[in-house]
Formats: structure tokens, sequence, C-alpha cells
């Protein structure tokens, strides 16, 4: 009997275990599916959040373009001006960049003795300010404004860095110190020291200006010495346009955005009212362009000009050269001959909706807005469709009127406006 009970006991026992083993087997199933549900909706979440986004779209301002970078071959109306001397060394007049009037002087080559003469004139300078100092009685009105003046334009170019006006400068103290000793040359008595000093100065002076071949403008314009020998081969004339083929203009064998080198021989005058830029292009764009289109041209600054197509040249090959006329930014290309540049075929501003957003049905493009979850068919007018986006507006009421919209439909026509909401790829069936 005692037996019996104690494999009752034992039995008991083993179910027990039994039992609680299957209890927290359960228990790891349930935390599991628990673990899984929890998972599977966050992961959900996340696509929502990833998915929204590309589901609805805000309308902002924006801009389409049609460009394409393009090489640029640049063609001015300019003539080299150049003497007989170039071989000696040249001073400038006129700077880079200055603007200058016909018959005015640009520059001049130096006299085959120019340094020797100017190192007698420094010592006799030097000479006639120390006689002066000994001299009494000569200080007049006009001598103590000229030192005046000398004084502050020395103490000007004692903190100046620009080394054009820091030449110029130097000119005018000399031309100061120049009237200065004449007027005290004047003063003093005949046969004196002083006046000897002075008049040995003005004969080295005469030998120095003699011997000195002055260049002046043929033309008004601005200044350059950047010449590259090109100014006579890329001329703006029918004539030049004419031959100005891909090939030939290749030939040139130009690098582009190479700083054209500063000649110390001759200078040339720019017309800086306007430019050429030839381009060689085979866009679908280029093979429907047509002389007179207006166009924009993006500079290597960023800044960007209007253009307008003035010559067109179509090549066996399927490319074209374009010749395109631009009148601002002029100076800008002063120093180069083939840059590298952004030509603009078109470009249209308001408010742009992605492609994806819009659908036409019979001829009518439409968007489906959504505010505050309430879906609105919306008629609009595209102005401008690019790859991806589109320009869209609102009809204006004579404009529903010319596409036969009766004036309750008027009436009650919704506008499209900033920051509304948009649904991509929409149903249209589904909206009311």
């Amino acid at each position: 009997m005692k037996l019996q009970e104690n494999e009752n006991l034992e039995k008991n026992q083993k179910e027990q275990k039994k039992s609680k083993r299957k209890m927290k087997f359960n228990k790891k199933i349930i935390l599991y599916i628990m673990i899984i549900l929890v998972v599977i909706y966050l992961i959900y979440t996340i696509y929502l959040l990833i998915k929204q986004p590309t589901d609805i779209f805000t309308l902002e301002e924006g801009t389409l373009y049609s460009e394409e970078t393009d090489i640029g071959y640049v063609i001015r109306d300019e003539v080299v001006v150049q003497g007989e001397n170039y071989k000696n060394g040249m001073e400038k007049i006129k700077s880079e960049g200055e603007k200058v009037a016909v018959n005015e002087a640009v520059f001049r080559y130096y006299t085959k003795n120019e340094e020797s003469l100017k190192e007698k004139i420094a010592d006799l300078d030097a000479k006639i300010q120390e006689a002066m100092s000994n001299e009494t009685g000569l200080l007049t009105s006009d001598m103590k404004s000229l030192e005046t003046q000398i004084d502050q334009k020395l103490l000007e170019i004692s903190t100046m860095t620009d080394t054009t006006k820091l030449e110029e400068y130097k000119k005018e103290i000399n031309e100061l110190i120049t009237k200065k000793a004449n007027i005290a040359g004047d003063l003093s008595p005949q046969g004196s020291y002083l006046k000897e000093l002075i008049q040995e100065r003005k004969n080295y002076e005469n030998e120095l200006n003699s011997g000195a071949e002055y260049i002046n403008s043929t033309k008004s314009g601005v200044v350059s010495y950047k010449v590259d020998g090109l100014e006579d081969v890329l001329k703006p004339t029918d004539e030049c346009f004419s031959t100005l083929s891909k090939g030939y203009l290749e030939n040139l064998d130009l690098k582009t955005g190479k700083i054209i080198p500063t000649s110390d021989e001759c200078g040339k005058i720019i017309d800086n009212t306007y430019c050429y830029i030839a381009t060689i292009s085979n866009t679908d764009e280029a093979k429907n362009a047509t002389v007179g289109k207006k166009v924009k041209v993006r500079l290597p600054s960023g800044s960007e000009v209007s253009a307008e197509i003035t010559y067109i040249l179509q090549e066996d090959s399927g490319d074209r050269v374009l010749i395109l006329k631009i009148n601002k930014g002029v100076e800008e290309l002063i120093n180069y001959r083939k840059i590298s540049f952004d030509l603009i075929w078109w470009s249209e501003n308001g408010l742009k909706v992605p492609n994806q957003a819009i659908v036409k049905e019979n001829d009518l493009a439409y968007v489906v807005r959504n505010r505050a979850g309430y879906l609105s068919k919306i008629l609009v007018k595209i102005k401008k469709e690019g790859e991806k986006y589109s320009i869209v507006e609102s009809y204006d009421t004579d404009e529903l009127k010319e596409l036969g919209f009766s004036n309750e439909e008027i009436i009650s026509y919704k506008k499209i406006s900033l920051y509304d909401e948009v649904i991509l790829n929409p149903d249209l069936s589904k909206i009311e």
C-alpha cells in the first residue's frame, strides 16, 4: 500500500513539472509573437514615414531650365596698336581696362638712352633741391602751395598698395617738383648756379621726350595689353563668321580658360559694348534654333547675361556652329579667348510640380490637392514642362471661357496656390 502511494506521488510530481515546462514554453511563444508583432508595426510605421513624402508634394516657387554646358570662342571688335620702337620696351599711359578716346595716348616706347637720361635728371633734381634750399627770397605763395601738394602726395603714397596708382602719384610728384624748380629758376638771377641746373634739366627732358614714341588710340573703347595674335583672325564680320567651322575652331589649338598673356610690345583697343561667342552644339535645341532667337549665357563668373543667336552654320556631321551676341559682361571676357559657359535655352519661374502629380484628361491638365485629408481635383495650366518637373499656374477667367467652361464652373473653379499639397500618381476616377 505504501509503495502504491509513493508511485502516485512521483507521478503527480512529474505531471506538475511537465505542466510548468509547458506553461513556460507557452509564455515564450506568446512573448515571441508579441515581439514579432511589435517589429512588424515598427517596420510598417517606418515604411509610412518614408513613403509619405513621395506620395505628397508641397508646391513651392521654382525655376526650370533647359541648358547645356559648351565651349565658346570669344570674338571681339578690337584693334591692335603698335609703333616702330616696340623693341625698346614700353610705358603704359592707360592701364588695363581703362577707357580711352580716339587719338588719346595709350602708351609710349622708351628712347634708347632713357635709363641714362633718367639717372642724369634724378641727379640734377637732387642738386636743384639743395641749391633751392640755399637760395633766399625764392619761397613765393605758388611754391608754398606746390610744397604742400608734394607733402600731401608723399603722405598718401606711403600707404598705397595699388601699383597702377603708385606710378601715377610718382608722376604727379615729379611734375610738381618740376613746376617748383621752374618757378625758382625764373626767380633766380641770370647766370646763377640754380638757373644753370634747371636749364640743364630741361635739356635732358627735351631729349627724353623727343626720342620717345607715343602710341595713340585709333578708336574709342577700353585698353587691353592681352594680345594673342587672333585679333585679326576672330573678327565680328560676316566673312569671318562664314569660315568658323568646327574644324577651324578646334585647329586654333586653344586651351579652355587660359588667360591671354600680357604683351610688353603692343596693346589693343576693344569695343566693350558687345562681343560674340562662337560655340558648337548638336543638341535638339541647337538643331531647332533659328537666327534671332533670344537665349541666356551663364559666364564663367556665374553671372547670367542675355544673348541672341546672330549666325548659324550647319556642319555635315549634324553639329551646328552658333554665333551668340552679348551686350553685357564684355569686360569679364577680355582676359580669355576660349571659355566654358552654360547656354540657357529657356527658363521659367512659378509653382514647381513633379510631372508625377499631373494627370492629363481631354487635353487638360489636373493635379489632386490634399487639404487636411480632403482631396480636390484642380485644373492647372502648364507654363513649361521639363523632364521631371513642370511650372504651373491657375487659369484666369478669360482663359476658362475660351476653354468652354460655364459661368457656374468658372465661379466654382478652385485655384492652385503656394504651399498646397498635391498627390503623386493620383487616380482621378476616385476623386469627386
